[in-house]
């Protein structure tokens, strides 16, 4: 007779049971262990005395449901999300529940509508708006930076230095750079104590002061781009984006005459990750209209890898995506969306126009600027663009490409651009938009003259 094998210990002395608040939770220890070794939940796993938690069990099951599917239940909803957080924190897994909550992956650009306003104290509207990936927020309004951490539920101020912040780049939750236009100096913000950790300049040869036009970052460095305060010099620099130490110094233009391309520092600088650039622009307002230009450069050589020379229908703002190969502009008489594909831009010669106009190609009467004050962003596979208080969005139709006679993409095809309004009717007009930023699964708007940050979200469950 054929014996049985008797089952394996593991079905036994993996399941762990936990007492929370007088009621009792089954699980394994490898659900636990998804807490991170840190962790409360971890430690459960591994002892053997008496498991027993003195917490709201209600709570407890809603964070058990994370630790097993990677997100929370529909019925979160119910929940003040406040709590929430701090029984995640005692738990140690406050990091699991902000990636549930906020992950950058989970935004839906065709979803998004208003969904709620955060106030600010005082009377200035917001400036400058930075964001960092997972959704904590930091608004400069006036010579004040508020910031909410990742949940929006906790809201701080700080008094800077500066008479008004124009700049400012989200370093980490609680570190942030600020610049202006008209005080000396970029100043790296401790946030939790209002206080300045370090002020980094630049001087000319004349020794003279220097404003922040413009910051931006990678994964590594900080980029800042400096003018005097005698407006006759700027740069860009380059700092170590952990030491703050100064890397290397790119762009740097000392202006004589009327050298009207060396006299416009860049008031945008982005970093192009696909390509290791760093895309930095200005534009100039005279007697002949708006002129700009569009650089890309080679931080390692110090040199120019593309530039794009802005006069008949210069950018108002401008914007470049990795994941559309492509640059992206507001025309500032046209007020239309063009485009340019990244991969085409060496061959483009100063003579040439490199721009596809992606709406109807409206004629200008009378010089008016219907461009004006736009703002574009791309974020993930689409780009976003306001006009005056509206929203387009923007997202490549997928034709299939052509190819040329050696197999490889045909980059002078035509790509085809569809144009969506955003939100809701309710959500439509209002005062001209002032800012676009994007953090976690969230977009905020704010607006002229007006003291709040609207938050945009999808229709997903949860908060």
């Amino acid at each position: 007779m054929q014996c049985l094998k008797p089952e394996p210990e593991l079905t036994t002395t993996n399941v762990v049971t936990i007492n929370v608040g007088g009621e009792n939770f089954q699980t394994t220890k490898q659900t636990l262990t998804q807490a991170g070794p840190n962790s409360l939940l971890s430690q459960l796993a591994e002892t053997t005395s008496d498991r027993f938690v003195d917490r709201d069990p209600v709570y407890f099951s809603l964070l058990l449901s994370l630790l097993r599917t990677g997100a929370l239940p529909s019925k979160v909803k119910d929940f003040d999300l406040r709590d929430l957080i701090e029984e995640s924190r005692y738990y140690g897994i406050e990091s699991l529940l902000t990636n549930s909550l906020t992950n950058p992956s989970q935004l839906d650009a065709f979803a998004l509508q208003k969904s709620s306003i955060l106030p600010l104290n005082g009377r200035d509207s917001p400036s400058a708006v930075a964001t960092t990936p997972f959704g904590s927020l930091h608004v400069s309004h006036g010579s004040k930076i508020t910031s909410f951490d990742w949940s929006l539920t906790r809201k701080s101020t700080v008094l800077t230095q500066f008479p008004a912040v124009d700049s400012l780049l989200a370093i980490s939750p609680d570190t942030a750079a600020a610049g202006a236009t008209d005080f000396s100096g970029l100043q790296i913000l401790d946030l939790q104590n209002g206080s300045v950790k370090q002020t980094l300049n630049w001087e000319n040869a004349t020794r003279s002061g220097s404003t922040v036009q413009a910051i931006g970052s990678s994964g590594e460095f900080l980029f800042t781009s400096f003018e005097s305060s005698r407006r006759n010099s700027n740069s860009i620099m380059v700092y170590d984006l952990n030491t703050l130490n100064p890397v290397t110094e790119i762009g740097h233009n000392e202006i004589f005459g009327a050298d009207i391309d060396s006299a416009i520092p860049a008031t945008k600088l982005r970093w192009v990750s696909k390509y290791g650039l760093v895309m930095a622009s200005g534009s100039h307002s005279g007697l002949s209209g708006v002129s700009g230009n569009i650089r890309f450069w080679d931080i390692r050589s110090g040199n120019v890898v593309f530039e794009l020379k802005e006069k008949t229908d210069c950018f108002s703002d401008i914007c470049v995506s990795d994941n559309l190969n492509a640059v992206f502009k507001v025309g500032v008489n046209s007020g239309e969306v063009f485009y340019t594909d990244f991969r085409s831009l060496g061959s483009v010669n100063g003579n040439s126009n490199p721009w596809i106009c992606l709406g109807d190609k409206r004629k200008i009467i009378n010089g008016k600027k219907e461009g004006f004050g736009c703002k574009i962003e791309s974020h993930g596979n689409q780009v976003f663009c306001s006009k005056g208080g509206d929203i387009e969005l923007w997202s490549e139709v997928v034709m299939g490409s052509a190819k040329t006679s050696n197999g490889s993409e045909d980059q002078s095809t035509k790509r085809d651009f569809k144009k969506n309004m955003m939100g809701r009717v309710k959500d439509m007009g209002g005062s001209r938009i002032s800012n676009l930023a994007f953090g976690g699964n969230k977009m905020f708007v704010t607006r002229k003259d007006q003291q709040v940050i609207e938050i945009w979200k999808g229709s997903a469950r949860g908060f």
